[in-house]
C-alpha cells in the first residue's frame, strides 16, 4: 500500500432481506455473515475486511432497519444507528426485483441524520430482473436523494459489478493506512462464527415467527485427546416449549439435520473433524427480557 492508500468503514443499509449480508460475503470473498431468506437474520455488527491494491475497506454488516416489536428489535435498531454514525460511507440497498416502497423511502430520508458519511445507492440482485426492470429501479432509487455519490446496479451472486462498487467506495474513503493486517477477513471470534453457523442451519425451513426466537450459545469447544477430533457443544435457545419441539423434530430428526448442515461449515472453519453436540433450551420470552438479552449477548 502506498502514500495514496485509502481505508475506512462502509455499511450497507436497507429493508430486511435486500441482500446486505450476501453482498458483504461476496466482497470479502468468504462467508463471514450468515444469510437466510428469513428477514432480520443479522443480529450483530459483523466486520468484514476487503484488501485491494488501492487500500482497505472494512464492511460493517448490520441488521436490517425495521419496526421493532420486541426489546431485541429495539436494540438491533439502536445498533444500526450507532454504526451509521461512525462509518465513512453508507451504501443504501434496494433489490432490482422489487419496486421502491414506503420503507425504502423512509430509510433513504433517514440518511439525512448522518451528514458525515458519503452515500451510494446500490440496486442489488440484478440477476433476478430484466434490463428494463433494473433501469426502472435505478431511476426510482436515483430520485430518492440528490446527494448520491454513485448509483450502481450489481449482483452479489454472479459477482457482476462488484469491482465497480468496491473501487467507487475506495475513492470515497479518507487517505490513510490499512486498519487491519493483510490476511484477516473478519474480527469475529471463532466462537461467534460457529454460533452463527448453527443458527443459520437452524433457520432453514422454520415457520415465519420462529426465526426471531432462535439464539445460539456455544457451551464448549475443545480438542479431543489422542484424536484429530474437536468437540463442539452448543445450546439452541428458543422461547417456548412448542418451539423446542419444532427444532428437535420427530424422534430428533430435525435437530440431526441442523447438526449435519452446520458441521460442514464448522469443520471448514476449524480445519478439523468435529463432534457437534446440540441441546435445545427454553428461555421464556427472551426477546423481551433485558436480563436474558444480556446473557445472550445483546
Amino acid at each position: 500500500m502506498t502514500d495514496e492508500t485509502r481505508s475506512g468503514f462502509v455499511t450497507f443499509v436497507g429493508r430486511p432481506n435486500v441482500g446486505k449480508s450476501t453482498l458483504t460475503n461476496a466482497l470479502v470473498g468468504e462467508k463471514i455473515a450468515i444469510t437466510s431468506e428469513k428477514p432480520q437474520t443479522t443480529r450483530r455488527a459483523i466486520r468484514g475486511i476487503v484488501n485491494r491494491p488501492e487500500g482497505q475497506l472494512v464492511i460493517v454488516d448490520t441488521p436490517g432497519i425495521h419496526k421493532p416489536r420486541t426489546l431485541l428489535g429495539e436494540r438491533l435498531n439502536d445498533l444500526v444507528e450507532q454504526v451509521l454514525g461512525d462509518v465513512d460511507v453508507i451504501g443504501f440497498c434496494v433489490p432490482a426485483n422489487e419496486k421502491v416502497g414506503p420503507g425504502d423511502r423512509r430509510i433513504a430520508a433517514s440518511l439525512d441524520g448522518y451528514p458525515r458519511a458519503k452515500k451510494i445507492a446500490i440496486v442489488t440482485k440484478m440477476d433476478t430482473a430484466g434490463r428494463d426492470e433494473v433501469t426502472e429501479r435505478l431511476l426510482e432509487v436515483d430520485s430518492l436523494r440528490e446527494d448520491w455519490a454513485a448509483v450502481i446496479p450489481l449482483s452479489a451472486l454472479t459477482r457482476e459489478q462488484l469491482d465497480v462498487l468496491s473501487d467507487e467506495i475506495l475513492t470515497l474513503m479518507p487517505k490513510g493506512p490499512a486498519l487491519y493486517p493483510e490476511g484477516i477477513t473478519t474480527d469475529e471470534s471463532q466462537e461467534d462464527r460457529i454460533a452463527e453457523m448453527i443458527r443459520e442451519a437452524a433457520l432453514e425451513g422454520v415457520r415465519d415467527e420462529l426465526p426471531h426466537s432462535i439464539a445460539v450459545v456455544i457451551d464448549d469447544i475443545a480438542p479431543r485427546e489422542g484424536t484429530d477430533l474437536t468437540d463442539v457443544h452448543a445450546s439452541i435457545v428458543v422461547e417456548r416449549d412448542s418451539q423446542k419441539a419444532i427444532i428437535i423434530g420427530h424422534k430428533g430428526k430435525r435437530l440431526s439435520e441442523v447438526g449435519a448442515r452446520a458441521r460442514v461449515g464448522i469443520e471448514e472453519l476449524l480445519g478439523t473433524r468435529i463432534f457437534l453436540g446440540l441441546h435445545v433450551k427454553v428461555a421464556k420470552e427472551w426477546q423481551r427480557d433485558p436480563k436474558q438479552l444480556g446473557r445472550l449477548g445483546f
